[in-house]
């Protein structure tokens, strides 16, 4: 009975041993990010209205905003039509966790969390496309 489970088993146990994951998805690739229009869109703070521009030319910069360009690793937790989330891991930056829920094509809401450079931060946003960059 066991004997069909071995070279499965031997197989994880080298994954596991050789520090090798199996690949995951591209944050590029999330489905709830496919359909949203590029162009300049407006982030607006639910908390305190503040306000911040971006010319959105890769959705999935959505999904790691105060962390910005910083090199991260990142795990899919949901991808749907009409929500992406992923917990990332940025080496000595700290870490955060998005969701990013899409109302239409235009307009969506950005759950962020975690901790920058040893600050914790809490974001709620909203995000409209105004238009084209420039």
């Amino acid at each position: 009975m066991w004997r069909g489970w071995r070279p499965a088993v031997a197989g994880v146990a080298v994954l596991v041993l050789s520090g090798v994951a199996p690949a995951q998805r591209s944050p590029a690739t999330l489905t709830a990010l496919r359909g949203l229009e590029r162009g300049q869109w407006q982030l607006k703070d639910t908390e305190d209205g503040t306000t911040r521009k971006l010319c959105l030319s890769d959705p999935s910069t959505l999904l790691q905003l105060q962390h910005g360009n910083t090199q991260c690793s990142h795990f899919v937790v949901e991808d749907s039509a009409s929500a992406a989330t992923i917990h990332y891991t940025c080496p000595g930056h700290g870490y955060g966790r998005t969701t990013v829920s899409v109302e239409t094509p235009r307009l969506v809401r950005v759950d962020t969390q975690g901790v920058l450079d040893g600050a914790p931060f809490a974001k709620e946003l909203e995000g409209r496309r105004m238009g084209a960059c420039g």
